[in-house]
């Protein structure tokens, strides 16, 4: 293994760091609730109306404002460890925080309570409020998406060919709060884990750090996964250094350095070594998610694309935990200094 090479030179914007934006939006939609449509004729003629937005807006603004600056004082009061180890009966905590888990709903509450407002004080205006309607149906089922991440039973990996034997020094690359990298040491019962990230998420505590470090204990794995800070876009290890890797749902947050993060993962994988990488690509599940901004994610073609340009052969692909999965090989004559 090469010296770490430094990541704060290279360090990348946080892709997480655009998060406040959702949190103002969630203000502005609690002030309108609770001030403007009060005031609208329509619905100050009535008192379960007239209350109801101002509870719902109250409601919207304080779980906004705890998103965009409350949560660092009072996050640890509402937050709940994902899942429990059933070996242990202790909690793995994978950082998903409550605004990440029940922002959905909340936007659907918003959604079904503009629906409403426009059908009592302009019903005239009905298509709009049978989209908002619609809309508040696709956030609850995005909800639901979300919230299914917190269980153990979306701690697994497809059941592919990746391991080349029992021993494997494998990367988890971009390992977060340590979900990948356990997952893995139920397979690989010999072998070493090197779990690589930059650890430096807004929405986890320490980056995930910390969080890592506690799942890993509850898992009985320490001994097994060597937690390394690494760039994904230049990692600081040696040509030829890993038997395999896998990669879940970290590439698709790399932006225009996706196809440099596949260049970094083939140089240090093996001749024959297999990588096995987890994306969000656009489908129903992402656009219950996403809503619009899922025809945004990078499309499966694209993906094939790159990993081709990169170096890899494409040995398999599919579905798991909602993201698509394909699984790439270096090729046996390829060398390392690609």
């Amino acid at each position: 293994m090469t010296a770490p090479q430094s990541t704060t030179r290279r360090k990348q914007r946080n892709i997480h760091s655009h998060s406040w934006i959702v949190g103002v939006l969630g203000l502005i939609a609690g002030l309108t609730l609770m001030v403007y449509v009060p005031s609208l004729p329509a619905i100050s003629r009535s008192v379960l109306l007239f209350a109801g937005f101002h509870l719902i807006g109250g409601a919207i603004l304080l779980l906004s404002l705890y998103s965009v600056g409350l949560r660092g004082l009072f996050g640890h009061a509402f937050h709940k460890p994902a899942s429990t180890d059933a070996r242990s009966g202790s909690s793995y905590d994978f950082g998903w925080g409550p605004e990440w888990m029940n922002g959905l709903a909340v936007a659907a509450l918003a959604s079904i309570s503009a629906a409403v407002a426009i059908q009592a004080a302009a019903p005239q205006w009905w298509p709009l409020a049978f989209v908002l309607v619609l809309l508040a149906a696709s956030f609850l089922v995005g909800n639901a998406v979300m919230r299914s991440f917190r269980s153990p039973d979306h701690i697994v990996l497809p059941m592919v060919d990746l391991l080349r034997s029992d021993r494997d020094r494998v990367l988890d690359a971009g390992c977060g709060a340590g979900r990948t990298s356990i997952a893995l040491s139920r397979v690989l019962k010999q072998g070493r884990i090197v779990a690589a990230d930059r650890f430096d998420a807004d929405y986890i505590e320490n980056g995930g750090r910390t969080l890592i470090e506690r799942n890993l204990r509850i898992a009985g794995v320490t001994d097994r996964v060597h937690i390394e800070v690494a760039d994904l876009t230049a990692l600081p290890f040696s040509g030829c250094s890993f038997d395999s890797a896998v990669s879940t749902n970290v590439f698709d947050h790399l932006g225009r350095s996706k196809e440099q993060g596949l260049r970094e993962v083939f140089r240090v994988l093996k001749p024959g070594g297999r990588f096995l990488l987890a994306v969000w690509t656009p489908s129903w599940p992402m656009f219950a998610v996403a809503n619009v901004l899922s025809f945004f994610l990078t499309s499966k073609e694209s993906w094939r694309r790159m990993a081709g340009t990169a170096g890899f052969e494409v040995i398999g692909q599919g579905v798991c935990n909602y993201a698509w999965f394909v699984l790439l090989e270096k090729p046996a004559l390829a060398g390392g200094a690609n």
